[in-house]
């Protein structure tokens, strides 16, 4: 039923799939995001919307190839073909209120699902500074989407390759020192990324969001699996978030909580890799 109309590669790992579901993109809003299944018989895996447009009918995903099913999607998933299932949008929208000054970062992945943020807040008013974080500039992707909804936007590399050399929370320190006034800072990337985003911002006092990923099963709050500690109580993630106080986020337990199926993570891939529906000839597993 969901029919595949767009597909780019941004590296050997990161790609985007633009899929056909007007009802889900009249539906959509910033924050929000989506179960798919890429058969019947695979497993369910949440992905942050990255876009999505009305007139097109369509939403945007980029996956990252880092396990089973995310290699099985980067092999299968081409223009023309479909995924089996799609739910969504699920988890609470993004709060887009009267701000005057915002800075929205994203780091590698959290590039992606930052912008529909990015361009909300700008449509509302807002002063937006985007900065966005990749290792080097061959991995930069969307800098034209992000110049086009953001005032400042701020490059970094970890290699100097292309804009400030240094870590996204450098770039929150030259736009907290150039600017006094910010109201928020939305964060979304890896857990570590967040985590030292909340401490970049924490002594400031900036109200800092960031878009939480542990992992999900069900994605209706019945299995329990992504809960996360957020101001010493317990969380759901897909049905209280994704969103919280970065401030209150015990990023430990949820770094820890991600690495508790590695192992089995592993297996699988293994398992696709040697299987006869695997078309990758003796690679290594893609497994961080």
């Amino acid at each position: 039923m969901y029919e595949i109309l767009a597909r780019e590669d941004f590296s050997e790992v990161t790609f985007l799939l633009e899929v056909h579901y007007p009802l889900l993109a009249r539906a959509a809003r910033p924050g929000q995001f989506v179960i798919v299944m890429l058969h019947a018989d695979g497993e369910r895996i949440p992905l942050t919307i990255a876009d999505y447009s009305v007139e097109r009918g369509s939403f945007t995903l980029v996956v990252q190839a880092v396990g089973k099913t995310t290699n099985e999607m980067q092999q299968n998933c081409q223009v023309g073909s479909r995924l089996y299932a799609v739910v969504g949008p699920m988890g609470i929208p993004s709060h887009i209120g009267e701000l005057n000054k915002v800075i929205c970062v994203g780091g590698g992945l959290g590039v992606a699902p930052v912008y529909p943020q990015a361009r909300a807040l700008k449509e509302r008013g807002a002063y937006v500074i985007g900065i966005v974080g990749f290792r080097n500039k061959d991995l930069i992707f969307w800098q034209e989407k992000f110049e086009n909804v953001c005032d400042e936007l701020i490059i970094c590399t970890d290699d100097g390759s292309a804009g400030l050399k240094g870590l996204v929370t450098d770039g929150i320190k030259r736009a907290v020192d150039q600017h006094q006034d910010i109201d928020e800072v939305v964060a979304i990337g890896p857990p570590v990324m967040m985590k030292f985003c909340a401490e970049a911002t924490r002594p400031h006092g900036i109200k800092t969001v960031v878009s939480l990923n542990p992992i999900m099963v069900d994605g209706t709050g019945m299995c329990g699996g992504c809960r996360v500690a957020v101001g010493g109580e317990m969380k759901f993630c897909c049905v209280d978030g994704p969103e919280f106080d970065a401030h209150q986020v015990d990023f430990d337990d949820l770094m820890n909580r991600l690495a508790r199926f590695r192992p089995e993570e592993k297996q699988a891939y293994e398992r696709w890799a040697q299987s006869d529906n695997c078309r990758l000839v003796q690679e290594e597993p893609n497994i961080h």
